[in-house]
């Protein structure tokens, strides 16, 4: 058996600790000893070997590991100019060392077990003690020796993984210099290479042409009806794909010619689409035509390889002219996206789908070569024919006038391009021209692939992320036939279209991103086997530090937390509307419990949602319990008023509904929030107060237990008013009221002689302390209408206002008095004085 370490070079020793950790696995001897301390047995207590099925499982499972990363090194070695081939070893070499450390997480749960049995048994006893049971020296050399099997097995699982590893990375540099050699590889351009070429041309078209006819002719005698069959269903999938393209995204592809002059959100919208909807109906023809074929034996092992690339080469074709069709616009200059003349669009579109032409038949004709095995020297030359021909191309575009004229006519002959871009296609064209004539053949055909393909792709995407963002730009979306649609279907309010052109402009954005940037990396010469992995690897194992983040884990854990979320409002619902509302539960211990169970429920999703999402917390314990200091200086008051929340309802000192007063308001609580209560004043005016002030400070409540309330009424009379008589009247008039109840009773009492009037008070309990205004108006108005027919008269408040004039001041001669005088008005000293100077206004 022959190992390897990272530089590809062979070793031994792999093999060597392989056979270590076989043998110290045999022989019952922990091999690493290291991964779990081992109480140490004394030497008549050596550990034996067990004969466990889950161990047994374990060592069966690695030694096939063992034998599958050989086979998976030897094939690296015979596959090491097969880039495709390398790119699927890395996959499946990454699978086997999932595997392995699977193997781990298997075994733990077992060491552990035999930890704590160990534990419970504990250590053997020392020289001098007295010995123990022979019983209980067996068990513990028993789990001595499964617990250094287990650790044998561990530590064999993670030579495999570190030694898998290795393989990875080497696949990975193996294939790096793969691409660099073939990319930089050099050939000597002569004119004995070109009569090679010329004499190896003829014969490898004779084979092909054999080749070809011999299949068909095999095709013609014994696969007519499966290709027949599979043809018709073909066209078939075809005429039904054009159906449901033009009855659903009709109006998305299809150029208005009544329109003279659209926006420039509706020609980005339908370059976007007519050029993405087509390629995929193309594209999905196409695929379903190969697996056809495939399906029903027609292809030949040898012709099944050239039908494939024949059928994409027609996809890549059909695909550049849509998109040169949607952004050019050659023959409708009202729905073109760039500032070109009609001849100048035309030009660059014949241009641009001649050059997607060349690199297509180039395709094909490396297909075939590789097929039939036609002469290096060939394909050299077939590559440097079509990199020629592309460089050619873009040097002779460099040359046209394509620009828009200075009146804006489309008709008008154009202007030359601007002088950056005009010496850069050249620049480029003549760099591949020069790079093939130099020799440097596979560089020359990357750019020419380069140009066409990606240069394809990224306009695409831009015109796609355009489109997304002219779309959700404010008030947008409704002008589009989607959203007038839609406001037409659903009734949508102009907000809610607004916020649709959002998200509409966010799915153009991955729409666009999504399907061009695996295109582009294929294109660069990343396998899709390569995306596959990455994509996998971004979904399931992100590594922030040594913290490991799972998208789908994340998002199973959003939908976890969702569910419960949803379960939860369902159970409050549930209980409220029919539990609770059935048995005439009050109404704030409805809200108490639905808000208990609100609490609870959305912990418990959390918890499961964050569980789910395998996010280990205790990474995170050092850094939450540096910020916890911080936090619970900055947020006592939010903690406080939460626990203070969670008190009032627990405790329930009011609820919702209650009538309630504090020491600034007074109202009815609306809603017991997580930090605040909110209580409604009587005049509709919602006050918020903190639940800490409320649990801290005194809060009166007028329907803590029941609504049973007392009013008291004043009623004031005249002195001349007989006391008795009147306490008789108010006392009938209570009686009389429906709304006073009778137990207690009601009662009238004599409370105190006023400064005018004789003071009275009606003291009564009635069933509902909120009905307590109605009632108060109802009794005061008996009460009036009842004293007038008595005669019993309810007095105002009478003052009597003494003026004490002194004589001294009637003749005093003094200089004010003179001023006075003279002013035309009377002064206290010219009022008439009678026998008595104290005179009374009343």
């Amino acid at each position: 058996m022959v190992g390897f370490s990272p530089d590809g070079l062979a070793t031994r020793a792999f093999a060597q600790d392989s056979q270590t950790s076989v043998t110290a696995s045999s022989s019952g001897q922990p091999a690493a000893e290291d991964a779990v301390p081992a109480v140490a047995p004394q030497a008549s207590e050596a550990p034996v070997q067990v004969q466990d099925a889950l161990i047994s499982s374990v060592q069966q499972r690695i030694d096939n590991a063992r034998e599958r990363l050989n086979a998976f090194a030897r094939r690296v070695d015979a596959n090491a100019e097969n880039d495709r081939a390398l790119s699927e070893l890395g996959i499946e070499i990454g699978t086997l060392v999932r595997e392995l450390l699977v193997i781990s997480v298997d075994l733990r749960p077992r060491l552990n077990e035999l930890q704590l049995r160990l534990g419970e048994l504990g250590a053997a006893p020392e020289e001098g003690q007295s010995s123990e049971a022979p019983d209980l020296t067996e068990e513990r050399n028993r789990l001595n020796g499964a617990r250094a099997q287990i650790n044998a097995l561990t530590g064999q699982a993670e030579d495999l993984s570190i030694a898998g590893r290795a393989l990875a990375d080497r696949i990975i540099e193996m294939r790096r210099a793969l691409f660099t050699e073939q990319l930089f590889a050099h050939t000597e351009i002569s004119g004995d290479v070109f009569s090679q070429a010329a004499e190896s041309f003829s014969s490898a078209l004779q084979s092909m042409q054999r080749s070809i006819v011999s299949w068909m002719s095999f095709v013609i005698k014994f696969k007519t009806v499966p290709l027949s069959t599979a043809l018709f269903l073909s066209f078939a999938l075809a005429i039904v794909i054009l159906i449901v393209e033009y009855r659903l995204f009709g109006s998305l592809i299809h150029r208005d010619p009544g329109i003279e002059d659209p926006s420039y959100m509706s020609r980005l919208s339908v370059a976007f689409w007519s050029t993405i909807l087509p390629s995929m109906a193309i594209g999905v023809f196409l695929s379903a035509t190969y697996f056809l074929l495939e399906t029903f034996n027609v292809l030949r092992a040898d012709i099944a390889p050239i039908i494939a690339s024949l059928l994409a080469v027609i996809g890549l074709v059909f695909f550049v002219a849509m998109l040169a069709r949607s952004v050019l616009a050659p023959f409708a200059p009202n729905w073109r996206l760039v500032r070109l003349s009609n001849r100048g669009a035309q030009n660059l579109s014949l241009a641009v789908v001649l050059m997607a032409l060349v690199n297509g038949i180039d395709y094909v004709f490396a297909t075939m070569s590789a097929a039939f095995s036609s002469p290096v020297v060939l394909t050299v030359m077939k590559s440097l024919v079509s990199s020629m021909i592309v460089g050619l191309l873009i040097f002779v575009v460099s040359f046209l006038r394509p620009v828009l004229a200075t009146d804006g006519n489309p008709y008008s002959p154009g202007r030359p391009w601007p002088r950056t871009i005009a010496y850069g296609l050249r620049l480029l064209g003549l760099l591949l021209m020069a790079a093939g004539a130099l020799g440097y053949v596979g560089m020359a055909r990357f750019l020419a692939t380069q140009v066409v393909l990606t240069g394809a792709v990224i306009v695409t995407m831009y015109i796609g992320i355009l489109s997304g963002k002219a779309i959700s730009a404010p008030n947008q979306f409704g002008e589009t036939r989607v959203g007038r649609a839609l406001s037409k279907r659903f009734s949508l309010t102009p907000v809610a279209l607004d916020q649709a052109g959002i998200l509409a402009g966010l799915l153009i954005y991955a729409f666009a991103l999504v399907t061009g940037i695996p295109l582009i990396l294929i294109s660069w010469g990343f396998q899709p086997s390569d995306l596959q992995v990455w994509l996998v690897n971004l979904f399931t194992e992100v590594n922030i530090g040594t913290i490991r983040i799972s998208i789908f884990g994340i998002m199973g854990g959003v939908a976890l937390f969702a569910v419960g979320l949803v379960v939860t409002r369902w159970l409050q619902k549930w209980l409220d509307g029919n539990v609770m509302a059935r048995s005439q539960v009050d109404a704030g211990v409805r809200n108490s419990v639905k808000t208990g169970i609100g609490y609870l429920g959305t912990a418990i999703a959390g918890i499961i949602g964050v569980s789910a999402a395998g996010i280990d917390l205790s990474s995170l314990a050092l850094v939450a319990g540096a910020l916890s200091l911080g936090i619970g200086f900055g947020l006592q008051n939010i903690v406080s008023n939460f626990v203070s929340g969670l008190i009032l309802l627990v405790e329930r000192p009011f609820k919702v509904g209650d009538w309630v007063a504090t020491s600034t308001t007074e109202g009815f609580v609306k809603r017991i929030s997580v930090r605040a209560t909110e209580i409604e004043t009587f005049q509709r005016q919602s006050i918020i107060v903190p639940n800490s002030e409320l649990i801290n400070s005194p809060v009166g409540n007028w329907t803590h237990r029941n609504k049973l309330g007392r009013i008291e009424i004043p009623v004031s009379v005249s002195y001349d008013s007989d006391p008795r008589r009147v306490m008789e009247v108010l006392q009938e008039i209570v009686d009389a009221h429906p709304g006073i109840l009778r137990n207690p009773a009601p009662a009238v009492m004599f409370t105190a002689f006023g400064e005018s009037s004789l003071d009275f008070e009606i003291r009564a309990f009635i069933g509902d302390v909120l009905d307590g205004w109605p009632v108060r108006n109802a009794i005061r108005l008996a009460v009036v209408e009842r004293f007038r027919a008595e005669g019993i008269e309810m007095p105002y408040p009478h003052r009597e206002v003494r003026l004490h004039v002194a004589k001294d001041l009637s003749d005093a001669d003094t200089p004010g008095s003179r001023s006075r005088k003279g002013s035309g008005k009377k002064t206290v000293s010219q009022l008439p004085l009678g026998a008595d100077d104290d005179k009374v206004l009343s």
